[in-house]
């Protein structure tokens, strides 16, 4: 099949790469072979190879981006994500530029010394995605089985959750709580005569980083933004049901969100708490029933017709609380990993910072292969 990339950028091997458009989290990196590339994105080619070293200016250019110097130079509009590096900014930048011997020292010594930092953050990586198993499993063993070992059991009738105590109903979860869909009606959604009020408006990021708790808020509605949505109340337990599907936290305030999320307010006789931990253990079921069309979703049919364990409320809050102990350890646990990463991450920064601009003299530094 022929495709037609005249609309295409051509990026030769040892080309830069580069995204003018996200420069805060965007990125720049070296092509290892000839191909194409949005129109969108920045090529650049090094004019005298001779006098450049190209690991040197990628230690650069990344940095501009890690230390918003390219961001500082953007034009556009930040909130509706078009804040961008125009390409006359770009060529009037000035760049620190040393001897090539000097690169090539700079260069090696960031090659040695990153590689090690990076090391370190994926070893914490790795430490938290085990915590977070671990985390998993306790809570998946509470809500199921409960708290005592020893009990008579009696199958559930539903595959992923097994045998449960005999004494616990198995029911779907539109009678543990009501599902209610968030509301946004107006389109584009980005709109920006809809925003920047007084109504916090919360969408599916804001669960992912949350916690158990969504504290904080990026977004906010105006009057006419909320006119157009639906306000829920404050300990609503809020899901997303598109994106980071599954994704659980309870408003800690009265909030706005759209219909990439459900509210889930806890019947009668439903503790929220344990709510809340039921549906950590049921992502990977939802995730099951979930719907791929351009991306995963759920609507809330979906929802409202899973089976899930109910004990008797005295049980669950007791559970909720024995829960909230054991867990209490593993988070700060995660809490202290993901600062470790942070913090090697602002040392991996500066560290590529300081050597590109002359702030470290690295012009004694012994390569690897000629140690």
């Amino acid at each position: 099949m022929s495709m037609d990339y005249s609309k295409y950028q051509l990026v030769e091997r040892g080309d830069f790469a580069m995204n003018p458009m996200d420069l805060l989290t965007g990125g720049v990196d070296i092509a290892q072979s000839r191909g194409v590339t949005s129109p969108d994105y920045r090529v650049v080619e090094l004019t005298d190879p001779g006098t450049c070293d190209a690991r040197y200016f990628l230690y650069l250019y990344q940095t501009l981006y890690r230390r918003h110097i390219f961001y500082a130079y953007g034009q556009g509009s930040a909130q509706l994500g078009r804040w961008r590096l125009p390409t006359d900014q770009f060529r009037d930048l000035i760049f620190p530029i040393p001897p090539k011997t000097e690169q090539e020292g700079i260069a090696s010594f960031l090659d040695r010394e990153v590689v090690k930092i990076d090391t370190l953050v994926a070893e914490q990586r790795r430490l938290i995605e085990l915590l977070k198993e671990k985390r998993q499993a306790v809570i998946s063993l509470a809500v199921t089985k409960g708290l005592t070992r020893h009990v008579s059991t009696k199958p559930s009738g539903v595959e992923w959750l097994g045998e449960v105590p005999q004494h616990w109903q198995v029911k779907q979860l539109r009678h543990i709580a009501t599902v209610l869909r968030g509301k946004f009606t107006h389109r584009p959604r980005n709109d920006p005569a809809f925003y920047d009020g007084d109504f916090p408006f919360i969408q599916t990021g804001d669960i992912t980083g949350a916690g158990r708790f969504i504290t904080r808020f990026k977004q906010t509605l105006n009057e006419r933004g909320i006119a157009v949505s639906k306000q829920f109340p404050k300990g609503t337990l809020v899901m997303a049901i598109a994106a980071n599907i599954g994704d659980v936290a309870i408003l800690n305030f009265p909030a706005y969100f759209p219909d990439s999320m459900v509210g889930l307010v806890p019947k009668q006789g439903i503790d929220l708490t344990f709510l809340y931990h039921l549906m950590v253990a049921m992502k990977q079921p939802m995730m099951m029933t979930a719907t791929i069309n351009t991306q995963m979703n759920l609507n809330v049919d979906q929802i409202c017709s899973l089976t899930a364990p109910c004990p008797p409320q005295d049980e669950q809050q007791r559970i909720a609380i024995q829960l909230d102990d054991s867990l209490a350890q593993t988070d700060e646990l995660i809490v202290e990993a993901e600062r470790a990463i942070e913090l090697l991450q602002d040392r991996r920064t500066a560290l590529i910072s300081a050597a590109v601009t002359g702030q470290i003299d690295v012009r004694g530094f012994v390569p690897l292969e000629a140690a």
